[in-house]
């Protein structure tokens, strides 16, 4: 167990190197250092340059959303910046709010399920403060300057938008029909389950990065097109689905290669013309009903100006109500952040009663472990950051050495910046050995390198110093809460989902809950993933039982959005109140037998006139619970 843990750490992913983001995290970085250079203040330049973290928690969403996110974020740097410069005189109020700090952005990062490196830089400009001069009258100062180099990460992010305002959507469609085309292709072998798993994802990714996008009372053709091939992406996942239930083996490799030319075609930045399609014979009518929605997307996307009437229906929760939800007490995401708080706030706590040199790194470094989602990915953040930092501090130390003039720092600072990035999708150790040397290169820039051994001695002792308070906060706080909630989630995922499926189908449902309902049950569900998915990483877990949950738990995500779907296109059937009543038995005794852990009853699950999908997940939903029952009581 041990090996395989340390020899995971080291593993490389088979990740392409992000090299637009790695030259817009170097330019954000970089640009601030030079401008304050060129005015005359090499310090001021480094401080600005800290705002360039921003950049950091860019990722592929759309660029209303980046607009509002990154400025929230550099806002958050530039107000750690000044509260670490006013706190840094009382170590204890200062490891309290670092503590507090740490906790309050996991908790919205988390209950947002925002992309991004989370709570990490804001601690460590807040951590960094304890070492500049004490001076709480430079608070406002230093908080501006962060937030002016923050302007640059911003405007950095927001360029694209003048060449294609429209990219991040373009690229969750692409995604999607990537995705589409490869389940298509897999019809009939082992890989379907997997693909059919990763499609549902690319679905609910592509509805997310629309709906985030979508403004109202500004609904372009551009953004009509691509809702258009959402709608008709769901529609082909749909068809694919049904043939794979009939028993087909595979499909004519004339559609296949259709399909893959049509996505292909939608990937392509140079217009291409319409892919003319091939001459189809002896196809099924669900073949047929296919290569239509395929013909249909082609000419969305190729067509100047494609019938475009379809009704727009996005649907997205409110903050508040994300906020809401998250306080739940079977949360994963409130229990992690206040873990994260009192494991953090101990850390430095710790650093600052012993007078460590440079204390700041113990809190840093503990905070940077915990941000593994699971106790296994924090062992492995422990000996990739320990690693990392080593060779990163004797880079440092000979760059330090040297003496670099502040145009070559800026420069270097820039550099490391594009490596950290690059490197960080393949592996995280990797990434360090570049932080590091930056961290360094920041807060030492402008003061002497008296003593290299005693400066390389004191950071490595501090960073594994919080690798190991932030290990073994994991370790006893939480050790197996995770998977002793999965039962009580699973049975209440499955019981709002009955209460959703009585408020489409049957004709008493109350009118006007909808959306009420329905974001419980996608916040029971959304609690039940992370759940299981911190399960897999607790030591020791039972990764055959835990195995037998997943075909369970995805059985639910395609149900729910099977509901979602009748309801957006109007159910169209209303079940008799004897019929209901059948279905609202059937969901019970499945929550029923998970609170018991026993099998109480299976049952033949009636039709549901129009929607054979909900009828079919109900079944699958009803097999794989009795498959998990029955192997669990063994």
């Amino acid at each position: 167990m041990k090996t395989s843990i340390i020899k995971d750490a080291f593993k490389v992913k088979k990740t392409p190197f992000p090299m637009r983001r790695a030259i817009g995290a170097a330019l954000s970085a970089s640009i601030p250092v030079m401008i304050g250079i060129l005015l005359g203040n090499f310090q001021y330049g480094l401080i600005a340059g800290i705002g360039g973290f921003a950049y950091l928690y860019v990722f592929n969403e759309p660029y209303k959303h980046r607009a509002k996110k990154v400025f929230f974020v550099m806002l958050g740097l530039a107000a750690a910046m000044g509260l670490g410069t006013l706190t840094a005189a009382s170590p204890f109020l200062f490891a309290i709010l670092l503590g507090l700090i740490g906790g309050v952005i996991t908790f919205v990062f988390g209950a947002l399920k925002m992309k991004g490196p989370a709570a990490i830089f804001f601690v460590i400009i807040f951590a960094m403060t304890s070492a500049m001069e004490i001076d709480p009258d430079a608070a406002l100062l230093r908080a501006a300057l962060v937030f002016l180099g923050g302007i640059v990460a911003w405007i950095v992010a927001m360029i694209g938008w003048f060449s294609d305002p429209y990219e991040p959507k373009k690229k969750s469609i692409y995604r999607l029909y990537l995705a589409l085309s490869d389940l298509l292709a897999s019809i009939g072998t082992t890989a379907f389950n997997e693909r059919k798993e990763n499609t549902l994802f690319s679905l609910k990714d592509a509805e997310t990065t629309l709906a985030s996008g979508y403004i109202s009372w500004r609904s372009t053709d551009s953004f009509k097109r691509l809702y258009v091939l959402k709608e008709l992406g769901h529609a082909i996942w749909g068809d694919i689905l049904e043939l794979e239930s009939e028993g087909k083996k595979g499909v004519p490799f004339e559609i296949t290669d259709y399909v893959r030319r049509v996505t292909q075609s939608l990937g392509n930045r140079n217009k291409v013309k319409s892919i003319p399609a091939p001459t189809f014979t002896n196809l099924s009518s669900l073949e047929e009903h296919l290569v239509a929605k395929v013909e249909e997307a082609n000419a969305v996307i190729h067509e100047p100006f494609p019938n475009l009437d379809q009704e727009i229906h996005l649907q997205k929760q409110s903050i508040q109500k994300q906020f809401a939800d998250a306080f739940d007490k079977n949360s994963v995401v409130f229990l992690t952040s206040v873990r994260y708080a009192i494991v953090l706030g101990i850390a430095a706590l710790i650093a600052f009663s012993f007078e460590f040199d440079r204390s700041y790194w113990i809190p840093v470094s503990c905070g940077s472990v915990m941000l593994g989602s699971t106790i296994i990915s924090t062992f492995h953040r422990s000996i990739q950051r320990s690693i990392g930092t080593l060779v990163g501090i004797f880079v440092a130390i000979i760059i330090l050495s040297l003496g670099p003039a502040p145009i070559v720092v800026a420069l270097l600072i820039g550099m490391f910046h594009f490596l950290t990035e690059s490197f960080m999708v393949r592996n995280y150790a990797f990434a360090v050995t570049f932080i590091t040397p930056n961290a360094i290169l920041i807060a030492e820039s402008t003061t002497q390198l008296q003593d290299p051994s005693y400066f390389a001695t004191a950071r490595i002792t501090d960073v594994i110093i919080g690798c190991l308070i932030g290990v073994l906060g994991v370790l006893l706080v939480g050790r197996q809460s995770a998977s002793s909630r999965l039962p009580h989630l699973m049975s209440k995922t499955i019981r709002s989902q009955s209460q959703l499926f009585f408020k489409i189908f049957s004709e008493n449902s109350a009118p006007n809950d909808y959306n009420r309902i329905r974001n419980k049950m996608r916040t029971n569900l959304n609690n039940l993933r992370t759940v299981y998915e911190t399960a897999l990483g607790e030591i020791p877990n039972n990764i055959d039982s835990l195995s037998l949950v997943s075909p369970a738990l995805f059985s639910m995500e395609q149900l729910d959005y099977f509901l979602d779907s009748a309801a957006q296109n109007g159910a169209g059937t209303t079940l008799s109140k004897d019929e209901a009543a059948r279905f609202l038995y059937i969901f019970e005794t499945m929550a029923q037998s998970i609170d018991q852990q026993q099998l109480l009853e299976t049952f033949e699950i009636p039709t549901i006139p129009k929607h054979t999908r909900v009828h079919q997940e109900i079944k699958t939903l009803q097999e794989t619970l009795s498959l998990f029952l029955n192997q669990s009581l063994k």
